[in-house]
């Protein structure tokens, strides 16, 4: 990995119709990073990815490609090529032309046409359908001809727009994998754009999660996942148990009406914190073998685990375990210093993390809105 940037952002503002979308927007990306901007729908990260490849121009604020200013550069001028969600083929050119056009744009040999085709058709698992028609490929295999075709210009830097978003999941799930390989023989800079938490967290280096136009947390998934930096970012990653608490000293947090030790520090005495506790890390036992104990409301079983809701004096809690319990038993909820996570408040806190109005319907009616807003904005 460059230790100098290939992609910079600095100070960046972008309005549509008077309504901010970025605002005084600053991110650093290095050579050879798989680099995912998560959010939901409208957080500003598509215009992100925009700007990078110069497809919206900034209000204010300035975009650098390997220390040069490139505001002004075209996007065919710049070394960066971009995937949508819908994949934009040529219709009327078979799979081993679309790969080539670009190529041909360019002025290339046909010889050096032929062997970067067969190579790249290669690396994306397509061998053998050079001469097919594209009308008549599934979507994965629509997918990796746009993938092809993105690389065979050796962009220095490709941006992906949600393009996993039309394929069903296992076939988003074997994308993923594919994506990550080819990203790593190729060494090139990968921006990618989703909504879906898992994605993000299974194939980047670094995750940007994004809300409201602003960055809320820079880190690698496993950064994000264990030390959100506040309710937003840890209820957008995974599920989250977020509850108010006060840190009486270092190591030492009250909530939901206990004292509890932690690995945390350096607050203030008696600072009102938000609390995560994630729902694998909770354990079960007999209600009087624990300071917390409540009663099962609702029992959901996911394939590996079961989803548990649990009424603890009026706030529910999730815990996710292989152990079935039953709806109406009372059971007694276990934390170790170490499940235990303290962050600052924010504008997010009070805003997450209590089950009492969680329901997989609300999620479905959640996704049939984005879904809606996304085919909007292809229509833009």
């Amino acid at each position: 990995m460059g230790e100098k940037p290939i992609i910079e952002l600095k100070n960046i503002a972008v309005s549509f119709d008077g309504e901010s979308v970025l605002k005084d927007f600053n991110l650093s990306i290095r050579g050879g990073e798989f680099v995912t901007l998560l959010g939901p729908s409208g957080c500003g990260k598509t215009t992100t990815l925009r700007i990078v490849g110069g497809f919206v121009k900034p209000d204010s604020g300035d975009v650098f490609f390997n220390g040069k200013k490139i505001n002004d550069l075209p996007p065919h001028k710049r070394e960066v090529n971009t995937i949508f969600q819908k994949y934009a083929l040529f219709p009327h050119l078979n799979v081993y032309e679309n790969v080539a056009f670009g190529m041909r744009v360019h002025g290339k040999s046909e010889k050096e046409i032929k062997q970067t085709v067969h190579d790249l058709l290669n690396m994306v698992n397509l061998n053998g359908f050079a001469r097919r028609n594209v009308n008549l490929l599934s979507g994965g295999q629509q997918q990796r001809v746009a993938i092809a075709r993105a690389l065979a210009n050796h962009p220095k830097v490709l941006l992906l727009d949600e393009p996993l978003g039309a394929l069903d999941l296992k076939l988003r799930k074997d994308m993923q994998v594919e994506l990550k390989k080819i990203q790593q023989q190729t060494g090139i800079t990968f921006i990618f754009v989703t909504h879906d938490q898992e994605e993000a967290l299974s194939m980047s280096d670094t995750v940007v999660v994004m809300d409201k136009g602003e960055i809320q947390q820079i880190g690698t998934p496993q950064d994000i996942y264990n030390e959100p930096k506040n309710a937003f970012v840890a209820d957008f990653i995974g599920e989250s148990n977020i509850l108010d608490g006060v840190m009486h000293e270092d190591y030492l947090v009250e909530f939901a009406g206990q004292k509890f030790k932690c690995v945390d520090k350096g607050f203030s005495p008696k600072e009102p914190v938000d609390v995560v506790i994630r729902p694998e890390d909770i354990d079960v036992v007999e209600p009087e073998q624990s300071l917390l104990s409540g009663m099962v409301t609702s029992v959901t079983f996911k394939g590996v685990h079961y989803e548990i809701i649990v009424d603890v004096k009026g706030f529910k809690w999730m815990i996710q375990s292989t152990d079935y319990q039953e709806e109406g038993k009372k059971i007694g909820l276990v934390l170790q210093p170490d499940d235990i996570h303290i962050m600052k408040k924010s504008e997010y806190s009070g805003m997450f993390g209590d089950y009492s109005t969680f329901s997989d319907e609300m999620d479905e009616d959640i996704q049939a809105s984005e879904q809606r807003e996304a085919e909007e904005e292809d229509e833009v």
